[in-house]
């Protein structure tokens, strides 16, 4: 039996712990770098004007308090970020201070 290039169990274990440890950091690190930002949803849209989007929550008639896009279980942007996804608009992000008539509270 040749040892000359095989790998020893010792090394070969040494090799996949490293590659299962760098895994998260890898996927995570090129995540931001690989999305880019999605167009902002136009208040002219449609699908905007459908639902009563506002980007700014004070300008919504009909709105309560703490009722901003930010605060909606559709809402899918990171915590503190000044826009994001929403569920109702695919491929378009809506300001975070934003509001609509399908806001939903979070569970």
């Amino acid at each position: 039996m040749s040892h000359g290039s095989s790998l020893s169990r010792r090394e070969l274990l040494q090799r996949i712990a490293l590659g299962v440890s760098l895994t998260p950091l890898v996927s995570g690190g090129l995540s931001p770098v690989l999305a880019s930002p999605s167009p902002l949803l136009s208040v002219d849209a449609p699908e905007a004007k459908a639902v009563k989007y506002v980007e700014d929550v004070r300008k919504a008639p009909g709105a309560t308090p703490g009722s901003s896009c930010a605060s909606c279980g559709l809402y899918q942007g990171k915590n503190g970020s000044a826009q994001g996804p929403c569920q109702l608009f695919p491929g378009k992000d809506v300001k975070a201070a934003g509001w609509c008539s399908s806001w939903a509270p979070q569970m």
